[in-house]
Parts: structure tokens; C-alpha cells; sequence
């Protein structure tokens, strides 16, 4: 099982996702940043260096939000962390993984076409009546 460490990150009351690039599975679908666990790190270092590294943005990394495991047909199984997480500043990041990036509110989280594997993650976001505030 591939495990993957990603990041629900809260500014202003607002949460940052990020669309896929094209050609890049499932292409041009929205999702909560992050990426695979490498050997030798914790889950939280993980979804911290992928921040760092695909999106030039620096984050704190909070407590677990939730996991779930997806099987995508052809690759396989995965389970999924989701993180709490903050940042500085509401900048958009840099976009080396991604084609756009953009911050939304819990009620605009209908308007995009999320990843088969967040849903989980959308669905107990919208459970939601507000983001936490995270120290």
C-alpha cells in the first residue's frame, strides 16, 4: 500500500486545493496537495517537504484530519492522510505540480472537480459548519 501525506491547509477561513496538471493521473481533477511517504520520514515531514517542494510554500503541520484508503483500477492501493495544517500568508504558491491553485471557502468546495480520493476528505469537510481555528 502506498501511503500519502496531504494537507488541508486553513488561512482566513479559507482552504488551499490545487488542480492537477494535465497528463498527470487523474488530470486536470482538484485536490489537497501532499504526496508519497519516503522512506526514513514521518507523515507529517512528508506532507511538509512536498509543500516545500512542489509549491515553494512553507506550512505547520497540525494534527491528523482523517485517512481513508482508495484503490485506484491499475495503481493500486492507497491510504490517504489529511492534515490539519497553516501558513503565513494567503500568497498563492508557485506551481510546479500543479496548474492553479486557489483558496476557497467550505461552501465553494461544490464548485470543483475533486480527485476520486478526496472525496472522503470533501464530504466530512462539508460536515463541517466552519474550519477550525488552529493555533
Amino acid at each position: 500500500m502506498i501511503e500519502i501525506s496531504m494537507a488541508v491547509v486553513v488561512h482566513d477561513d479559507k482552504i488551499l486545493i490545487a488542480q492537477r496538471k494535465k497528463g498527470k493521473f487523474p488530470e486536470l481533477m482538484w485536490e489537497f496537495p501532499g504526496g508519497k511517504l519516503e522512506q526514513g520520514e514521518t507523515l507529517e515531514e512528508c506532507v511538509a517537504r512536498e509543500f516545500k517542494e512542489e509549491l515553494e510554500k512553507e506550512i505547520t503541520v497540525k494534527n491528523l484530519f482523517m485517512s481513508h484508503v482508495h484503490t485506484y483500477e491499475n495503481k493500486g492501493d492507497f491510504r490517504l492522510n489529511a492534515f490539519w495544517a497553516t501558513c503565513q500568508t494567503d500568497a498563492l504558491p508557485a506551481l510546479h505540480e500543479h496548474n492553479a491553485a486557489k483558496w476557497v471557502s467550505l461552501t465553494e468546495l461544490n464548485n470543483f472537480d475533486f480527485c476520486p480520493a478526496d472525496i472522503p476528505f470533501i464530504t466530512a469537510l462539508k460536515e463541517l459548519k466552519s474550519l477550525p481555528v488552529l493555533d
